[in-house]
Order: C-alpha cells, then structure tokens, then sequence
C-alpha cells in the first residue's frame, strides 16, 4: 500500500455533510474514554473511602496533585498534535492509535488495592502515593487519546449546524457508554460480593471495551481526516507561532473565554454532583450499593434522550436558548434533591430525570460552541490551532472531575464522614456529614450552573456572525489558491 494522502482522499472535504457511516465512527471514540471516565466519576471517590480507606479529604486530594503537571500537559500535547505530520494517519489519529493500549492499562492498574502493610494504618500513606502516581500517569494517557480525538471535530465539518448533528452523536454514545458502565457496574456487584474484586473485575472489562472503541474510531473517520489533511496542505500555511505567543493570541479571543467559562461551571456542576451522588443515594435516601447505577442511569438515559431534542431545537432558537432550558431544569432538580426525604424514592427518580434534562445540554452547548471560536481564530491569525484550544478544554473538564471531587472529599472530611475500614460494613455517618451530602448535591452545583448562565448570556458568536466568518474564510482560501 502506497503510504500516500491521495490513496485515503476519496471523499470530499467541501461537501460539509457527512455521512452516517462517519458520524457512528466518531461518536464510537468517546464511547471508551465515556466508560472509563464514568466510573470515576461516580465511583472513584467512594472506591477510595469505602475500598481502599483512605480518608476522605485525602482521597479528594488524589487527583488534585496531578492537576499541577495537567496544566502544562494538555496544552503540550495539544501544540503537539497540531504539529505532527503524518501521511499515513494525519495530525490527530497517531496520538489515539498508539496512546489507546496504555489507557486501558493505566485504568486497570487504577482499581488495584495493593497490600504494602498488613497494618492498615500503615498502608495508608503508601497507597496514597500509589494512587497519586497512578493518577499522574493516567491524565497523560487519557490527554493523548482525547485531545486529538476532540480537535477532529472541525477537521470533519465545518457546518455550523452539522457540527452540532456531529456533536450529537459523539456525546450520544458517550452518554450510551455511560449507561453501559452503569449496568456492567449493577451485573458485577450483583454477582460478586467482595467489595475489592467488584473494582477489579468492572475495571478490567471497561478497559477492554475502551480500547475496542477507540480503534473503531481510528480507523473509521480515516478517510474524512486524511481528506481535510489533503485539502489543507494544498493551501499555503503560515509559518508556526512560537507556544507562549499561541497562548497569547488563545487568551485574547474573547469568545473562547466565554466557552471555557460555560464549560468549567457546567462541568463542576456535573462532577460535583456525580460525585456525590452514590453518597447521597446510600446514606440520605438509606439505599444499597445495587440502587446507585439506578438513579445514575435515570440521569443519563435522559440525558441522552435528550440530546437529539436539543440539537433538533438549536437548530430553531440558538444553542445559548437551548443552554438556558437545559440549566433551568436542573437547577430546580437540585433545589429537590436537596430537601428529599428516605421515604420519597418515586420524586428521587423524577428528580434525577430534570437533571438529566439539564446535563445533555452541559455535554452538548460547549462542544458545540468551541469549532466556532476555532474558525473566528483562523479569520483572525490566518492559523488552524485546533490542538491548543481543545488542550484548554480538556484541561478543564480533567480540572472539572478533580476539582469537584477535591470540594466534596473535603467537605465530608470537614462535616465528620466517617471513612470504611477495608473489609468492614459501612458505619453509620453523623447528622454533619449528611447535611454535608445534601449541600453538595443541591446548592453547591446549583452556584456553579449559575455561573455557566451567566458566561451563556454574554457569548457573541451567533449564527449570522459565524456564516460571515465562513465567508471571509472562503475567500481568503479561493484567493490563496488562485
């Protein structure tokens, strides 16, 4: 096989539709990180306390180290991806071909409670380290398959409707991957009752399933990446910017400060409440371990649903209307989730449905926002940086999950939570601590998706603006040509 461009460039990368053979294929590359990232979401915290043992304000500081190296290693990688060069695989595809195995693995070894002590007391601190150094290297990996799978979706299309048909899909089998850790997390715990075996096994099965996805991916959108490689290479490109003067230039475009303002308030709202979640349903709603994926997958299935109402709608009041619904809804969700009683499980799961109604719009409105600022970037600068504006936002759904589990492992330490010893039933937790849950589930996101309103309602890029940006583009690149 000729390791050549031309050989991959049978579709048109001027036709802005695409097709539904190459939207499944990229959806199906958020369908692993989905897995895994879902679980520790909604389990990561609590396999620390409940599991592992380790106190709560320490397990919430676990991922919070690692968000000193994040900073520097979203954007690196995201300018790196922006450089490579490929002729077989292109800019991005290199990055998840070879970075899918690792992520699998460091998953895996993520579940794992290594015994260095037989004196629990004494095997804290070890573990502590372990999971920190575990924690460190899974945000590389997770960075080197996600970043450059985000930043295609401009490179795919540059409709501004279809973007958001596109981002559709991919947060459809995100979510769809969501739903399924869930169930596989409800047959593992039905099925084996060591609390430690249950990690491993669920672990070692979505690590699996991630991996598989993420080369459907791969060699799936192949074609359609390889086209725009094609196309783009023919258009003069200017020389490359210096790192520090593309962060400059990313800082200074005002519409981009609006999204990753919208997306670190609406992702905190999601992590934080994910990660509470599980507590409150076993300790304020007095449930099991075994109800916890069924109040989860009511928030997601819906949220799922949900995603193709609010791309069909968008596309007839704006995507900062549809944002606007979405949050409204959940935030009155929280608002019940706060003063819900044992006895009221029936408005629990209603309550859980309005969220999700909230929690599409949270995945969907962000995602689909960003490829327009990345055009508005291009206009300006005459550069396609789709790496480091899709670093930032990485960086801060990564800073979202270990900044709200940081808060709410804090917050429990802090109101008395009472961690499990390995091996022993769950104690009974103190007024302190339940009040602590209930706060954390309801008023705390409802401050941060507040704050997501308010970055929304003064974002300037419309669909007139971006039809113009596209104009001028278009222009440019037929002058360029001529």
């Amino acid at each position: 096989m000729n390791d050549s461009v031309d050989d991959f460039s049978p579709i048109n990368p001027e036709n802005p539709k695409l097709d539904l053979k190459t939207k499944l294929a990229y959806g199906a590359g958020d369908f692993g990180p989905a897995i895994t990232g879902n679980i520790s979401i909604f389990f990561l915290l609590i396999f620390f306390t409940n599991v592992a043992g380790i106190p709560a304000g320490l397990a919430g500081s676990v991922l919070m180290i690692g968000k000193v190296w994040d900073a520097i290693n979203d954007p690196i990688i995201g300018v790196l991806s922006d450089r490579t060069k490929s002729r077989r695989w292109g800019r991005r595809l290199p990055w998840m071909l070879y970075g899918a195995i690792p992520f699998g693995i460091i998953f895996f070894l993520q579940w794992i409670v290594p015994r260095f002590s037989a004196d629990p007391s004494a095997n804290m601190w070890p573990l502590f380290w372990y999971y920190v150094v575990i924690g460190l290297l899974s945000q590389v990996v997770y960075t080197v398959v996600s970043l450059p799978y985000t930043a295609m979706t401009p490179e795919l299309t540059q409709d501004y409707d279809e973007r958001t048909s596109l981002n559709s899909f991919r947060f459809a089998f995100s979510i769809s991957g969501s739903i399924l850790s869930l169930i596989l997390v409800q047959i593992v715990f039905s099925y084996i009752g060591d609390r430690e075996q249950q990690y491993l096994v669920l672990a070692a099965v979505c690590a699996v399933i991630a991996v598989s996805a993420l080369y459907v991916c791969i060699f799936g959108v192949r074609d359609r990446v390889l086209a725009f490689e094609a196309k783009r290479n023919q258009t003069e490109q200017p020389p490359s910017m210096p790192l520090f003067e593309q962060l400059k230039i990313v800082f200074n475009n005002r519409p981009f400060l609006f999204v990753i303002g919208i997306y670190l308030f609406s992702w905190l709202g999601v992590q934080v409440t994910a990660t509470t979640l599980p507590y409150f349903v076993l300790n304020c709603m007095g449930l099991t371990d075994s109800d916890v994926p069924g109040v989860i997958i009511a928030v997601q299935g819906t949220a799922l649903i949900m995603l193709f109402v609010w791309s069909a709608l968008s596309k007839k009041i704006g995507k900062k209307k549809v944002y606007f619904l979405g949050m409204s809804s959940w935030i009155i969700a929280a608002g019940g989730l706060f003063f819900l009683q044992p006895s009221q499980i029936g408005l629990m799961y209603f309550m859980a449905v309005m969220a999700g109604v909230g929690v599409s719009t949270a995945y969907l409105v962000p995602w689909s926002l960003i490829p327009d600022v990345i055009d508005l970037d291009e206009l300006q600068t005459g550069q396609r940086r789709e790496g480091i504006f899709y670093g930032f936002m990485v960086l801060l759904q990564k800073l979202g999950l270990a900044l709200g589990i940081f808060l709410v492992g804090n917050a429990l330490q802090a109101s008395g939570f009472q961690a499990t010893t390995a091996g022993q039933p769950l104690p009974i937790q103190p007024e302190s601590a339940l009040l602590a849950i209930r706060f954390s589930v309801g008023p705390l996101p409802t401050i941060f998706l507040i704050f997501g309103l308010f970055m929304a309602y003064f974002y300037p890029i419309t669909r007139e603006m971006h039809a113009e940006i596209m104009m001028k583009l278009k222009a440019r690149q037929e002058n360029s040509g001529a």
